[in-house]
């Protein structure tokens, strides 16, 4: 197939060797060599061949990712699916997971905790107050929170232990009735004098509710179990309206039933937010600094039982996000416990109410105020 390529050089050479000998005369003839030399070129086509490496398709494998089961999560709450249902939900669909929720009142939950031990298929308890979360925190069933969770609130808000954390922040106020022409001027300073008998027939209160019993907690630390149950019977004596929870008590105000009610803060905004500012009642933070004006938490923990730890940790930390807090702050009128999220500009500057410096986890002995109040003939 292939030629070879060559250049051939030949030479030729004549040598003409002449001799002549011319005989006249003696004279020689000089012989010259002459060399002549003839280059030739030959040139050879050449013939190329290329040859193509044809590459054949090797199919790939495509490995299709599976999305990971997202799981679920039990939660117990003591808080009303009214407050807390939007947000829970807001977390059901920002995480994909499974979320069943259990609602009753925080003293009720704490008892169904109590009794279901070990066996509780609960994840989380969320709590209205500190008082449910320590009573089932001293029965060993939470278990230590991850510093991460810990950290994001002031020391105020959580568990002296590391079992609970505050996810809101909630003031107690004397609601009073602007319907039947009360005003902030007509309060006495201190809860402590609603036992006047000038009150008899016009407060209203929610003995079951975990909040008024956050209140009973807070007075006993501070004023003792004596003056306390003092307090209680003095109440009683002014022949209360008894509400099953704090928004009936609020609505009654509203409605002329009653001129005063003992409740969280929140509630009013709610009802002013849906019914406008001719609502016919208002709040007020009694001055004296005492029990009455008692800042607090609705807090969490996770079960030392729980299931689905992981999913426990993500709930806490989304309630405990800017989107958590400001669901908080905007949705449900609370006060946010983290950096960086400002309350509603509709509630007083929690820096400008005169609150007892009492820690959250001194009310953890819910056990302790239930049995003043079955004493006193309040809860059965």
């Amino acid at each position: 197939m292939s030629n070879k390529y060559f250049k051939g050089l030949f030479m030729v050479s004549a040598a003409l060797s002449l001799m002549v000998a011319i005989a006249c005369g003696s004279s020689e003839e000089v012989i010259k060599e002459v060399e002549v030399v003839k280059e030739v070129e030959v040139v050879k086509e050449v013939e190329v061949v290329k040859e193509v490496e044809v590459i054949k398709e090797v199919p790939v494998e495509v490995v299709k990712e599976v999305p990971q089961d997202p799981g679920k999560l039990v939660v117990y709450s003591g808080r009303s699916e009214s407050l807390v249902g939007p947000i829970i939900q807001q977390f059901a669909e920002a995480t994909g997971v499974d979320v069943q929720v259990k609602y009753g009142k925080t003293g009720a939950i704490a008892a169904t905790l109590l009794e279901e031990g070990a066996n509780s298929p609960a994840d989380v308890f969320f709590a209205q107050d500190p008082g449910g979360l320590g009573a089932v925190a001293n029965n060993g069933q939470l278990s230590a929170l991850n510093s991460k969770i810990l950290d994001k609130v002031p020391a105020w808000a959580k568990s002296d232990k590391g079992l609970w954390v505050g996810l809101s922040g909630r003031a107690r106020v004397v609601v009073y009735s602007t319907k039947n022409g009360i005003s902030p001027s007509d309060l006495p300073s201190s809860i402590l004098g609603f036992t006047d008998p000038k009150w008899n027939g016009r407060i209203g209160w929610p003995p079951t509710n975990g909040s008024f019993q956050a209140l009973v907690t807070a007075m006993i630390v501070e004023l003792g179990e004596a003056k306390t149950k003092e307090w209680l019977e003095g109440i009683q004596a002014n022949n209360p309206t008894v509400y099953p929870k704090n928004t009936p008590t609020v609505a009654a105000a509203a409605a002329g039933e009653i001129d005063v009610g003992f409740v969280n803060h929140y509630y009013l905004h709610r009802f002013i937010a849906e019914e406008g500012e001719g609502f016919g009642a208002r709040n007020h933070h009694l001055t004296s600094g005492g029990p009455g004006s008692l800042m607090m938490v609705a807090g969490a923990g996770i079960l030392s039982t729980a299931k689905n730890q992981d999913n426990a940790e993500k709930f806490l930390n989304f309630m405990l996000s800017k989107v958590g807090q400001q669901y908080f702050t905007g949705s449900t009128y609370e006060y946010p416990v983290i950096e960086g999220v400002k309350a509603n500009p509709l509630l007083t500057p929690i820096d400008d109410i005169n609150k007892p410096k009492i820690d959250m986890a001194s009310l953890e002995d819910l056990a302790g105020t239930q049995k003043l109040l079955r004493e006193v003939g309040l809860l059965n």
